[in-house]
């Protein structure tokens, strides 16, 4: 079936990672930055060059599509979702793609920064790529793997099943959002006109992984309020917001319920942002576990921890805001079993060896899965993200679109 094929999903990435995404988490508007917008133009134009009729973007940014379907039965109508932006922590600004061939195990030095350095013996996901052609940026900037990987792959199948009306398959949705890296990718979605009863993420990492859990998650922030008076004049009136800041996270356990500190299914409290001056200090937390009732667990523990902070400074004050995040997918893909059983059969039938994991993270999955959509995340290829080392090879995103045209002829042939 993809012997005489020529797959197109790189060719696409090389051009979609030049176009700056990056979203911007301090931004009141959605999308959070209008240039995502640059790369939903060009997405829309291509679906609409391919032959399909409706693909358009929205006035927030969202890429809609529909691959009309081509059999008699009667299949459940199957989403493909990727998100454009890519993420805050590294730039994305002129991003230059450089293509390893055939690569041999060798050190890979990126010639814009020298000291950016891609050693097997740091990513072992490497020895995996013997043979096969590495993508990598230049040294200044990160790729953007994630997401433009799976936006790219989904284009791909979007050609394929265009060009190839001998595949059977029902209708397919495609859905391109802005804003994940940002936690807002499912904002302003629009399930009704979706119109889709199942959906898959392409947002993940090795070859055969296929994620049906991730963490469930929480916002709290946390505002503290202190006396302010003149600092030449402040004896024993002045306290101080920022000190106290401070001492809630000296407090924060070093060895346990951190970033830095946890791994497998253990949850964290991480502070992410800290704002303010004498009068008043802001810290912003994220909280993290894959049990929903743990995260009420780490907020107590949290604001017990706060508490005893104040307690020696009486005259100030503390608000605790908890923000409902995003919830664990799996306690929705639990009661859809099949969902995730059918794409287990396509990595299968694509000879790919199955790894079911579960995400220390969330993706726009997580939600959509709440909203009604269940929809695990199926591996992307993508590799070392948000870095200046991140890499990606062209086997990989052409193995995420062969499981992706496996998937879709699954739903038709068990309807």
């Amino acid at each position: 079936m993809f012997s005489d094929y020529k797959f197109t999903a790189a060719d696409r990435f090389l051009r979609y990672v030049q176009i700056d995404t990056q979203s911007d988490p301090q931004s009141n508007t959605f999308p959070s930055t209008e240039k995502q917008k640059d790369l939903g133009k060009v997405l829309a134009h291509e679906l609409q060059q391919m032959g399909i009729a409706d693909a358009h973007m929205d006035e927030f940014g969202y890429v809609y599509a529909t691959i009309p379907s081509n059999t008699n039965k009667k299949v459940p109508v199957v989403c493909f979702c990727a998100h454009m932006d890519t993420a805050p922590d590294c730039s994305g600004t002129n991003v230059k793609p450089i293509v390893h061939k055939k690569y041999k195990g060798q050190d890979i030095v990126l010639p814009d920064d020298i000291s950016q350095v891609l050693r097997m013996s740091e990513y072992p996901y490497l020895q995996k790529q013997i043979g096969n052609d590495i993508i990598t940026a230049s040294g200044l900037t990160l790729l953007g793997s994630d997401d433009k990987a799976g936006v790219a792959e989904i284009m791909d199948l979007a050609n394929f099943l265009m060009s190839n009306e001998h595949v059977k398959h029902g209708e397919i949705k495609i859905l391109f959002t802005p804003d994940e890296e940002v936690g807002k990718g499912t904002v302003k979605v629009d399930l009704e006109k979706l119109g889709a009863d199942f959906g898959y993420t392409l947002d993940g990492g090795d070859t055969g992984s296929l994620e049906d859990e991730t963490f469930s998650a929480d916002g709290v922030q946390v505002i503290i309020h202190g006396v302010i008076a003149h600092p030449g004049y402040a004896k024993d009136k002045m306290i101080n917001a920022m000190k106290i800041a401070g001492e809630i996270l000296a407090a924060l356990p070093k060895d346990r319920l951190s970033p830095e500190s946890t791994d497998g299914r253990r949850g964290f409290i991480h502070p992410v942002r800290v704002e303010g001056i004498a009068e008043k200090c802001t810290i912003d937390f994220i909280i993290r576990d894959f049990e929903t009732d743990g995260l009420q667990k780490k907020e107590d523990y949290l604001r017990t921890q706060i508490e005893e902070r104040m307690r020696t400074y009486p005259k100030a004050s503390f608000e605790f805001h908890v923000i409902e995040q995003y919830r664990n997918m799996k306690e929705i893909l639990d009661v859809n079993p099949h969902v995730v059983d059918y794409a287990k059969e396509a990595m299968a039938r694509a000879g790919l060896t199955i790894k079911i994991e579960s995400i220390r993270g969330g993706t726009d999955g997580s939600r959509l899965s709440f909203m009604g959509l269940p929809c695990p995340n199926l591996f992307a290829g993508e590799q070392a993200i948000h870095s200046k080392l991140e890499f990606i090879s062209v086997q990989d995103m052409n193995k995420a679109v062969e499981t992706m045209i496996h998937l879709v002829q699954v739903w038709e042939e068990k309807s």
